[in-house]
């Protein structure tokens, strides 16, 4: 299975420490294993799959899409305007 990033994604896996680096990368492990393991979206945000995790006790969301032969990695945040950021992201891409 391949990985694909955003460059969104990119970005912000760049800013975290490597404690969170770690703590991240766990995430997309179980992502892998189980594609099915977040909520998938509806309206606007179809096809579109939302991970939840704690980094240092915050909550991040991790949205992700299931696509022909991987899993798109796409935007990392904490919930504070996450679904508009990535409304707009998308709506751009």
């Amino acid at each position: 299975m391949k990985i694909y990033q955003s460059r969104s994604f990119k970005n912000k896996g760049k800013k975290l420490t490597i404690k969170e680096k770690n703590e991240l990368d766990t995430a997309i492990k179980e992502i892998i294993e189980n594609p099915l393991l977040g909520t998938e979206k509806k309206g606007d945000l179809k096809d579109i799959f939302i991970y939840k995790f704690k980094i240092n006790s915050a909550v991040y969301l991790l949205s992700y899409r299931i696509i022909d032969n991987g899993i798109e990695l796409i935007m990392l945040g904490s919930h504070a305007n996450y679904y508009r950021e990535l409304k707009s992201y998308l709506k751009n891409k």
